[in-house]
């Protein structure tokens, strides 16, 4: 095992709405996982995580390495109230670390991460995305990066109470009339088409779902109603946040700072807001 890596993955965003287990954007917060050899194991965070083995970072780590002889430390922005792709983050950071101590050149661990890090999280959007950064559109032979309209900001509103994944997963049905899936693909196809051609107003059209956020509404009700809301707040539309329960609003940048306003007032007691960026920038890995 080399010397110590320090590595840096941002927060994402799962399906973008009609995109589930597609479409994910990462998002300008970051989490930092510092990992040194050591004579024993440690792990040290001020986040409210595991700080034995069954951390989810050094169970990545795990995969490809031996931690028993590892210093790990963690820093994270990222809120772990759900849906911002918090697990992908520290999971691709666990990958990561491994891959280059264990002598992989950075540039060359990203496709390798990225396997593991989905078989690990059971679908990669969020992994590519918090890899590759920007928006990843997930396809059979590996990811499709679009870049971020510059005039796109985000709102985040995080409820208090977080929403279990696995009850998530488990409200989706099995199958989907045909009349759903095909009000997806022109949806999906239109915010596609609007992130392309930065169209801020055909990605407003393009933020539509029937296949995911409908089934698991009774989750989170007040999310809903927000995302219903959307536009009353000034925004472009809304989408939840992965499987939940947080709600990203979409914004054009200047209407950010009065939208995060009007969705504080709106969601007071329950959720913190943050604005934030959309992020080009994907994992970032140096060696110490």
């Amino acid at each position: 095992m080399s010397g110590g890596v320090r590595v840096r993955v941002p927060a994402s965003t799962a399906n973008l709405g009609p995109g589930f287990d597609v479409l994910a954007c990462a998002l300008d917060l970051w989490l930092e996982l510092e990992v040194q050899p050591a004579p024993t194991f440690s792990f040290t965070t001020d986040l409210p995580v595991p700080m034995d083995p069954t951390n989810i970072a050094v169970d990545a780590f795990g995969r490809l390495g031996d931690p028993a002889r590892v210093a790990f430390t963690m820093r994270s922005q990222i809120p772990l109230s759900g849906g911002m792709g918090s697990s992908a983050a520290a999971r691709v950071a666990g990958v990561l670390a491994a891959l280059v101590m264990g002598g992989e050149e950075p540039k060359d661990a990203l496709e390798l991460a990225l396997a593991i890090a989905a078989e690990l999280e059971g679908h990669a959007d969020n992994a590519a995305a918090a890899i590759y950064g920007g928006v990843t559109v997930e396809l059979p032979d590996g990811p499709l990066k679009l870049a971020v309209p510059q005039r796109l900001g985000f709102v985040i509103v995080a409820p208090h109470e977080a929403v279990d994944t696995p009850a998530a997963r488990a409200a989706l049905p099995a199958a989907v009339p045909m009349a759903d899936a095909a009000f997806n693909v022109g949806q999906a196809t239109a915010l596609a088409a609007g992130l392309a051609s930065r169209d801020l107003d055909l990605i407003a059209r393009g933020l539509g779902d029937r296949l995911h956020q409908p089934h698991r509404a009774p989750l989170y009700p007040r999310s809903m109603e927000l995302i219903a809301s959307a536009r009353e707040l000034g925004a472009l539309g809304g989408t939840v946040s992965g499987a939940g329960p947080t709600v990203l609003l979409w914004c054009d940048r200047d209407a950010v700072r009065d939208v995060e306003r009007e969705a504080g007032i709106w969601s007071a007691g329950w959720a913190d807001t943050l604005a934030v960026d959309p992020s080009e920038r994907g994992a970032q890995i140096e060696r110490l």
